[in-house]
């Protein structure tokens, strides 16, 4: 007899403190100026907060597909959580740079669990025909949250004090806490699991290195720190692959066995792409081509992230209905289009026609992403699930900090290439062309990824899938 969950509940639980993970990821992005002068660093050590932080989910999601086998659900969510809450907690009463980089660790440490758990556990206790409803949820807070943390954090910074973006997180997280407590139930069978420990120093040291070696190359790809490191990771990985032909691997690469999945994966790395080089893209052009200040990009910003979420918790209730193949191809027609139109950016463009595109855009890659993630991931039998979220999500943080440096490559490229051709480089005017035409370029880069995976959505048929254990 199929076990029946309270659902529900279960998932409220999960996203309340994911959110807090979310937020995190991005709020301090937008005071790094403000921590600079507060604990008297450079630049690139306050850097560190953000690629510190995206540098631990990259080193610790590999191995949660093996910590949800070994660790009840239960468990694990309060392992993870504690984590993100005394992290919260040590980033409001920082006294220097040092703790205040802990704190970032230790939130990072309780997202990389927590994030591939929740997936997890929602494709356990969501039979098939409604995981998509429950995907486009999780969608909303995926991608209103780091949206939110920008323009939330600029506003009290300007009001009030940095302290306050972690002071007003810590409550949430204690009340997602309490109500897991009450709700979240154990919905994975633990078994006794062996950790290969030179698997494990490959996976660290190569994903690890991938990840640092982007997170550094936006200003300079021949910097011999961002060669070596990304060198280092692949070779790592290699190792790494060819070691997992075992019984008891940490990350079962049998899910790459399945096209589907393979497809879908490919899709979501492609809005992912799109995603954070839109990002760290539009707020240069806003502010340094339009002259606009940090909050109200932020503000500007914000809509788009709410047409975001809201098209994610549709497309998952449409994916319920119909399927995928209504949200995948449509949504990337769509997205091309806007891109296409995000090419023809001038400093003179509209801020309305701007904020319109990226609203449209916005909703182009909510569409794609449930429903291409959603798909992907009901081609797995149960036995894989905790591996095919596991690997979803550490190729989501490698994409990001990838397709974050190639966005800066290319603008700052372009940039160069403008100036050098200009007769007045210096002149205000001419600095705002010159981005404009560096955001260009990043746009029709964009196109093309976008074009590629619309390529792959037409051989992403439907395939019969195994039933799971809870329908």
């Amino acid at each position: 007899m199929t076990k029946k969950y309270n659902s529900s509940a279960i998932l409220a639980s999960l996203l309340i403190c994911a959110f807090v993970g979310f937020f995190s990821e991005t709020s301090l992005n937008i005071a790094l100026t403000i921590l600079m002068e507060v604990f008297q660093v450079k630049a690139s050590t306050a850097q560190w907060l953000t690629t510190g932080y995206l540098l631990t989910l990259g080193i610790i999601m590999p191995f949660t597909g093996l910590l949800i086998q070994m660790f009840t659900t239960r468990k694990l969510f309060f392992i993870s959580t504690t984590s993100l809450a005394m992290g919260t907690l040590l980033g409001a009463l920082s006294v220097n740079f040092e703790m205040l980089m802990f704190a970032r660790i230790l939130q990072a440490a309780g997202m990389g669990l927590l994030l591939p758990l929740m997936f997890n556990t929602v494709l356990v206790i969501f039979p098939m025909e409604k995981r998509g409803a429950a995907m486009g949820t999780i969608g909303l807070v995926l991608s209103f949250a780091p949206a939110l943390g920008p323009a939330l954090s600029g506003i009290l910074i300007q009001f009030m004090s940095w302290r306050f973006i972690f002071w007003l997180l810590l409550p949430f997280v204690l009340i997602g806490m309490f109500f897991a407590y009450k709700n979240l139930e154990n919905v994975t069978e633990v078994k006794k699991q062996r950790i290969d420990l030179i698997s494990a120093v490959l996976s660290t040291v190569g994903f690890g290195s991938i990840v640092y070696g982007f997170g550094q190359a936006g200003e300079s790809w021949t910097n011999p720190i961002v060669i070596t490191s990304i060198v280092i990771g692949l070779i790592s990985l290699a190792f790494f692959v060819k070691r997992q032909n075992t019984e008891e691997p940490v990350l079962n690469l049998n899910v790459f066995k399945y096209p589907v999945f393979v497809m879908g994966l490919i899709l979501v790395l492609v809005c992912m792409l799109v995603l954070m080089s839109t990002m760290i893209i539009l707020p240069i052009y806003l502010q340094t081509g339009a002259g606009l200040s940090v909050l109200v990009t932020g503000l500007m910003l914000l809509p788009g992230s709410a047409v975001n979420g809201a098209l994610q918790m549709v497309s998952g209730r449409i994916f319920d209905k119909y399927g995928h193949k209504v949200l995948v191809m449509p949504g990337l027609i769509i997205m091309m289009i806007s891109l296409f139109f995000l090419t023809t950016l001038t400093p003179n463009s509209s801020i309305g026609l701007i904020v319109a595109l990226h609203m449209i855009l916005m909703g182009s890659m909510a569409v794609v992403w449930t429903g291409a993630q959603t798909h992907a991931l009901n081609q797995l039998p149960p036995e894989l699930y905790a591996h095919g979220s596991a690997s979803l999500n550490t190729l989501l943080q490698v994409n990001g900090a990838i397709g974050t440096a190639v966005a800066i490559s290319i603008l700052t490229s372009g940039m160069n290439n403008y100036l050098a051709h200009s007769s007045h480089p210096k002149q205000l005017s001419e600095i705002s062309n010159a981005i404009a035409s560096g955001a260009n370029n990043v746009f029709w880069s964009l196109m093309i990824v976008a074009i590629i995976g619309f390529i792959i959505s037409l051989f992403m048929n439907r395939t019969k899938i195994s039933p799971t254990v809870n329908e």
